[in-house]
């Protein structure tokens, strides 16, 4: 008994430490986004001469950019390990940096979207660190685990924002190049944090007891549509709206640049601080509900932002935004996953992925499109129809759940 125990403890304290230095690491390196989304869209409106509606195309290149590095760390992984691969990221998104400020001070607007396309990549190894840190501890560990990696988003969310408040005007006066060169020696710094991780191998399960369906027959389901539609619809309202409103915020209204950050940094604050609590509100009223609750919280935003272009109305709806994202995502997450056995899960995670990040990217890119267009206002307006299809999907899924435990 004395030994399961110590063994128990010796493998509960190398946990601990990997997970430490994991968290460190996305704490660092999931700064970067909120520097990329709270500037991106105003460095390209300023390196453009003509046509401004392209503005939001190097956000595009970001998260087209993630969309590939998470299918490319997952690839990566299984060869050089995974903690090489998210050194390989960091790097990724150094280079990437450095090619953002380079770009600014040539003035070049493509070679500023590669940058931010590396940066992406490096945005995609860094969404796979919370599933490092749950395989890296034991079964009783691995809540704890994630919620050390949660918190750890948390700080990038303030790390992230106040360094391109700190650092924008550092290489005045190419105005905003400073907040790029100063993610570099932070990239870097997470790679020596990375140095002495030890992470277990991958393993493939063999366990399954029953043969894999075929993935039209799993795509096909009501439950993975509903999960996938709602999971795609949120995550790509909030990009379309977190990616216009700075140009909104500082193009269209005055705001100071500071204010327009600030409104990003509260945004992502509210992203990402409900997930200590959405599990169990998951739990308790049921994933459907809790969806449901994320798209009515959307439509609040849109009201907020419809209401008046005072800083509060931008501020209140980003908020909003963000806490609509998190109840939306991570609900639709848990049904999608609950439609498909474990080992027909990298099947069906690649499938999701690559339709999720390729409707986040054109909605990024038709954001700036949208807002030269037609304006703020009318922004707004897309959250309606959306919110109301996935509304009617989620409870016809509620109905059809009730009647099959009726029956």
């Amino acid at each position: 008994m004395d030994g399961v125990v110590d063994g128990l403890q010796t493998q509960l304290r190398t946990a601990r430490r990997s997970v430490a230095l994991l968290a460190a690491a996305q704490a660092i390196l999931g700064s970067a986004p909120p520097v990329v989304f709270s500037l991106g869209g105003l460095v390209g409106y300023q390196l453009l001469s003509d046509d401004k509606s392209l503005a939001t195309a190097p956000l595009t290149g970001f998260n087209i950019g993630m969309a590939v590095g998470a299918v490319a760390i997952a690839v990566a992984s299984r060869f050089l390990g995974r903690k090489q691969s998210f050194m390989l990221g960091a790097v990724l998104g150094a280079v990437g940096a450095g090619l953002g400020a380079v770009a600014l001070f040539q003035s070049n607007f493509w070679l500023f979207a590669l940058g931010m396309l590396l940066m992406g990549l490096c945005g995609g190894a860094t969404q796979k660190i919370r599933f490092a840190a749950a395989d890296a501890s034991p079964s009783f560990y691995k809540p704890k685990a994630i919620s050390w990696i949660l918190a750890a988003g948390i700080v990038s969310a303030i790390l992230g924002p106040q360094l391109a408040i700190w650092t924008k005007d550092l290489a005045a006066p190419v105005l905003f190049a400073g907040a790029f060169i100063a993610i570099i020696p932070l990239f870097l710094i997470a790679v020596l944090m990375l140095l002495p991780l030890r992470l277990p191998a991958m393993t493939s399960s063999s366990t399954a007891t029953m043969p894999a369906r075929p993935l039209s027959e799993i795509v096909s389901s009501q439950r993975f549509l509903t999960g996938m539609i709602c999971g795609i619809s949120s995550y790509a309202l909030m990009t379309f709206m977190m990616t216009g409103a700075p140009l909104a915020m500082v193009i269209g209204c005055g705001f100071p640049t500071e204010m327009a950050t600030l409104g990003i940094q509260w945004h992502v604050l509210a992203m990402f601080a409900p997930s200590f609590f959405t599990g169990m509100l998951i739990s308790r009223f049921g994933v459907e509900k809790i969806v449901a609750a994320g798209f009515v919280i959307l439509m609040g935003c849109a009201v907020i932002a419809h209401m008046g272009i005072e800083l509060w109305n931008f501020w209140g709806a980003l908020v909003l935004l963000g806490i609509g994202w998190n109840f939306g995502f991570i609900g639709s997450t848990a049904i999608v996953a609950s439609s498909y056995r474990p080992h027909e899960a990298d099947k069906v995670q690649g499938f999701h992925d690559i339709i999720l990040f390729t409707a986040v990217a054109l909605s990024s890119f038709s954001s700036g499109k949208i807002f030269t267009a037609y304006g703020w206002s009318f922004m707004n307006l897309i959250i309606w129809p959306v919110a109301i299809v996935c509304l009617v999907l989620v409870l016809a899924l509620m109905l059809k759940s009730s009647s099959a435990k009726s029956a």
